[in-house]
């Protein structure tokens, strides 16, 4: 796959991403040369090696999973203009 001016622009386009037609230029080699190495990586004989989730051997101590409030109700409030009962007031924006 090629990257041209017009690919970059559509990307910017889907991306929501306001590119002025100077960056166009800028960009459009360097998308180009990221397809070039993942192409090239597509290349590399991979029969038998097995898929990772980490490249050492370490095994992580787990804790338990035990939901908590964190014991913070206080702190956070703290950020509140306004509370009442321990629960934040706001405006009523739905009628």
């Amino acid at each position: 796959m090629s990257i041209d001016k017009t690919t970059v622009s559509k990307i910017a386009s889907l991306a929501r991403i306001k590119v002025t037609d100077q960056d166009l230029d800028y960009y459009a080699p360097q998308l180009q040369n990221i397809l070039d190495w993942a192409d090239q990586l597509q290349e590399v004989d991979t029969t038998g090696v097995e898929p990772l989730a980490n490249v050492s051997e370490i095994a992580l101590t787990l804790r338990e999973d035990k939901v908590t409030d964190g014991n913070i109700q206080p702190d956070i409030l703290k950020n509140a203009p306004e509370s009442v009962e321990g629960f934040f007031v706001v405006t009523k924006i739905v009628e």
